[in-house]
């Protein structure tokens, strides 16, 4: 078994630049990264730890494929997009070890166990399984590192035009209210940190701040782990788009008093029928948009629907992560030291579902690279023909 390598660069200034010859959308410190790249060696994988985030930002060089099953269960690396993107490095590493079919096998075993809600995952998983498998042994490894660069590129391309589709959506309220801002609510981070760049329910956001339009963030802060506090607080504010963190529970309250004008969020699995599975919380988002008639959106690449899954509440797996995350949060105290605290009373129990799926009914319209699609099947099935026909 090949030795776990994963190094930390805690360095400010250390940013990775975009694969070659691809300008990134999204900076850090002001400067172009992506969230995953090949390092200097041509075969390693750089990450971003997000699990340091926002106090310090870090970087990791992964080595093995137990490194990056590490990375994607401990969420050092997260979001439907990337983990998908994450899973295809990890198929070149563990054929950096082992290129025959056992040790194919081994690895998408592995990597599939890591996440099982996300669809991407298994999507990626399958593509590096399809792209190497009819390869001779010594051409594996080669054509891995091929598509893996590809599927990073492909979900950059696919993130961009989402943000061009779902920007229409926001200058037509901006039109509504010359002068104002378009406040626009989001759940959890479905943002570049996500994706491989740009992020799917953030995409929209980002191109209408970078065409000047006026426009301001509600972001909750997305109990347990605090992504939306802690990593859509921190990109917005590395691209300078206006927001304003807030206690889960605060968003009905925004929208009954009009302080709403859309809801934008992102998804880790969209069934056949329009069903959308999203960080716990959202199903709560849904149900208080919809009463206070507030367009409810969902953005997202076309690689995170599930044809083979109709009803989203019976047959998708909701992951159950551990109690840690519900009965401790971790912070900056006042002299600069990162603790983490206990917040529940000993001996009590907690239960942390990571998910919920929010029907179709209540979904206003589908994000995509496609445009802005009905939430059935029918507009599903119209958009992604392909998509449909190869999971019958």
């Amino acid at each position: 078994m090949r030795q776990i390598r994963m190094a930390r660069k805690s360095a400010p200034d250390v940013v990775p630049i975009a694969a070659r010859g691809y300008e990134c959308g999204m900076k850090v410190n002001g400067k172009p990264t992506r969230t995953i790249w090949l390092e200097p060696d041509g075969w390693s994988v750089g990450i971003i730890d997000q699990t340091v985030l926002p106090h310090r930002f870090a970087t990791l060089r992964v080595a093995t494929l137990e490194a990056m099953t590490h990375a994607i269960k401990s969420m050092q690396v997260r979001g439907a997009p990337l983990i998908g993107a994450a899973a295809a490095y990890g198929v070149c590493l563990a054929l950096r070890a082992d290129t025959s079919d056992e040790g194919l096998e081994r690895a998408y075993t592995v990597l599939h166990a890591t996440r099982p809600t996300a669809i991407n995952l298994k999507w990626a998983l399958d593509e590096m399984v399809a792209a190497v498998r009819n390869q001779p042994r010594d051409a594996r490894i080669a054509a891995a590192y091929r598509r893996a660069a590809e599927i990073a590129d492909e979900d950059v391309a696919i993130q961009r035009a989402i943000g061009l589709n779902g920007v229409k959506l926001i200058e037509s309220i901006a039109a509504r209210k010359p002068g104002q801002p378009v406040n626009v609510l989001t759940h959890c981070n479905a943002g570049w940190l996500a994706a491989v760049d740009f992020g799917p329910a953030t995409a929209p956001i980002y191109t209408a701040h970078d065409k000047g339009i006026k426009l301001h963030v509600w972001v909750d802060e997305t109990r347990p782990r605090n992504q939306g506090a802690s990593l859509t607080a921190w990109e917005l504010g590395q691209h300078g788009v206006p927001h304003t963190v807030i206690a889960d529970n605060t968003g009905g309250h925004l929208m009954q008093h009009g302080m709403v004008d859309m809801v934008i969020v992102g998804t880790d699995r969209v069934t056949a029928q329009g069903d959308v599975c999203n960080k716990i919380g959202t199903y709560l988002k849904a149900l208080a948009a919809k009463d206070n008639d507030v367009p409810f959106y969902v953005a997202l690449p076309s690689t995170t629907i599930d044809f083979t899954v109709s009803d989203g509440v019976a047959e998708i797996p909701i992951e159950q992560r551990g109690g840690e995350e519900q009965s401790t949060m971790t912070g900056r105290t006042a002299d600069g030291r990162i603790e983490t605290v206990q917040v529940v009373p000993d001996g009590s129990p907690v239960a942390n579902y990571g998910f919920d799926v929010t029907p179709a009914r209540l979904v206003t319209g589908l994000i995509t690279e496609r445009g802005v699609l009905k939430a059935s099947r029918e507009g599903l099935k119209a958009a992604f023909p392909e998509r449909a026909s190869d999971s019958q």
